[in-house]
């Protein structure tokens, strides 16, 4: 089974995601992360963020590996632990440019397809019930106010000691938007089939436990 949650940035999909996929006993998978450990390797290493091309070069000469432990999910790239260094406000602000190069895309698709191959999985990001996984059992449109998303991104960001301003990441959430959502290659959009959620106001236990009844639903 593969439960599959787009949606806008700062929607809370990653946080609900790994919820989900720890109260199905089933693996996760951040695609979102991949773009990120993919844009943090470019700002390394000098690559521009404008170059589709180039960035998907590097894609297939560094694959993301995801790996699953105690601490849970870890996020590697060039032999590197990046899981922490992928939330840096750097990296955030260049994402969205490097994910919508389609030969990137199309790099990260098809390592999203391979992990996702066999067996029960969890994913979130922009295009997985649209293009990555079109057929999963279960899918979920996960969205809230633009406020509220920035609300909670300038929450996350202080929790982890940066000093940030309310209205710039208000400002980034709306461009991030606009971007993921305008770009040719495999924009935001409503998957055909998915159930809109909208988590404005609701807590995060009653949000997984709406998903985890529409993916115990779906199992029958």
């Amino acid at each position: 089974m593969i439960v599959a949650i787009d949606g806008p940035a700062g929607a809370g999909k990653s946080t609900v995601a790994r919820a989900v996929a720890d109260a199905m006993g089933v693996g996760y998978v951040d695609t979102g992360a991949m773009y990120r450990a993919l844009t943090l390797l470019a700002m390394r290493t000098g690559v521009d963020v404008s170059d589709g091309p180039a960035l998907a070069e590097l894609a297939r000469e560094h694959p993301v590996t995801l790996e699953h432990g105690r601490a849970g999910l870890r996020v590697f790239i060039a032999g590197d632990d990046v899981t922490m260094a992928i939330r840096e406000a750097d990296v955030t602000a260049n994402v969205s440019e490097v994910a919508a190069h389609p030969d990137v895309r199309a790099e990260m698709v098809a390592r999203q397809r391979d992990i996702m191959g066999a067996g029960d999985w969890v994913s979130d990001g922009r295009d997985i019930g649209s293009v990555v996984c079109p057929d999963a059992e279960v899918k979920v449109f996960l969205t809230a106010s633009v406020d509220e998303r920035a609300r909670r991104r300038h929450a996350e960001l202080v929790a982890r000691g940066e000093q940030v301003d309310l209205r710039a990441i208000r400002d980034d959430v709306e461009r991030r938007d606009h971007a993921d959502s305008s770009r040719a290659a495999s924009p935001l959009v409503v998957a055909d089939g998915a159930e809109i959620v909208d988590t404005t106001g609701m807590g995060i236990d009653e949000v997984v436990a709406r998903i985890a009844g529409m993916a115990q639903e779906a199992r029958g």
